[in-house]
């Protein structure tokens, strides 16, 4: 695999070139982070990128959903999110959701009316407690803060949120964290359990996409954290594909979700 070794404390940092070139066949540019639970160590082919803080954009998805479950404002994966009738962005989002089918096909309008509902005030309280931090916002800006202004995460900031969430870290009941779980699911097999929440935020016209979640085998758990931006020549219809593409290309590299 062409990996270096590098002691960071007690987490092992492995440099991994080969998700350098899985990303250049892709044509983009960035940082693919997988944290290996039960080896505790972290494959990055960029650390440094790892580390720079980009908006959610819809990866906020997950703590908010998490919050909408706990605060009551929804009741489960069933949940219906009834269409307005207004004109929307994609077209699958013209019509009446359940909750589950809403995240996964990353409502916005949907989202920013489960933000308003739950309010300044509680965000800001389930954030800190979250340690969900960076996030910029008042009451002009709850509805949209994660994705435009000044609000900010990294890589590793999300696989440590992640992780806090998949061991029930955060002050949320059991059901919530498994109705959030169920919600995530992206594929199941007999040898794995697949979930992730992708983003696609803009800053002053650069496109960036991410790719978060959690790979469960019988006998482990790998969190992941993509964060990439197109490169040129890259068609940008094809940029929300790659950043989901290049991720499990990457586990399949290290010998899993084969």
């Amino acid at each position: 695999m062409g990996c270096q070794l590098k002691n960071s404390g007690e987490i092992t940092e492995i440099e991994t070139p080969v998700f350098e070139k899985i990303l250049d066949s892709f044509q983009l540019k960035g940082s693919i982070l997988i944290y290996d639970e039960a080896g505790n160590s972290y494959f990055s082919n960029d650390f440094s990128w790892a580390k720079e803080r980009n908006l959610p954009a819809s990866t906020f998805k997950i703590p908010n959903s998490i919050i909408a479950i706990e605060t009551g404002i929804i009741q489960s994966d069933t949940t219906l999110l009834k269409w307005d009738g207004q004109k929307r962005r994609l077209p699958v989002w013209e019509q009446d959701l359940t909750f589950k089918k809403a995240f996964q096909v990353s409502c916005v309008p949907c989202y920013q009316e489960i933000a308003l509902k739950i309010g300044t005030a509680r965000m800001k309280e389930y954030l800190d407690k979250f340690g969900y931090h960076e996030m910029i916002f008042d009451s002009a800006t709850l509805d949209k803060f994660w994705l435009e202004g000044d609000s900010k995460i990294s890589q590793f900031e999300q696989i440590s949120f992640l992780k806090r969430f998949y061991f029930s870290e955060l002050p949320v009941s059991e059901r919530t964290v498994k109705i959030v779980k169920n919600i995530m699911e992206v594929e199941k097999t007999d040898a794995f359990t697949f979930s992730g929440k992708t983003g696609w935020g803009m800053r002053s016209g650069k496109n960036n996409g991410w790719y978060v979640g959690f790979l469960e085998t019988k006998h482990n758990v790998y969190f992941f954290a993509t964060n990439v931006v197109p490169k040129e020549g890259l068609n940008i219809a094809n940029f929300a594909a790659a950043r989901t593409d290049a991720t499990r290309a990457a586990f399949k590299s290290l010998g899993l979700m084969e």
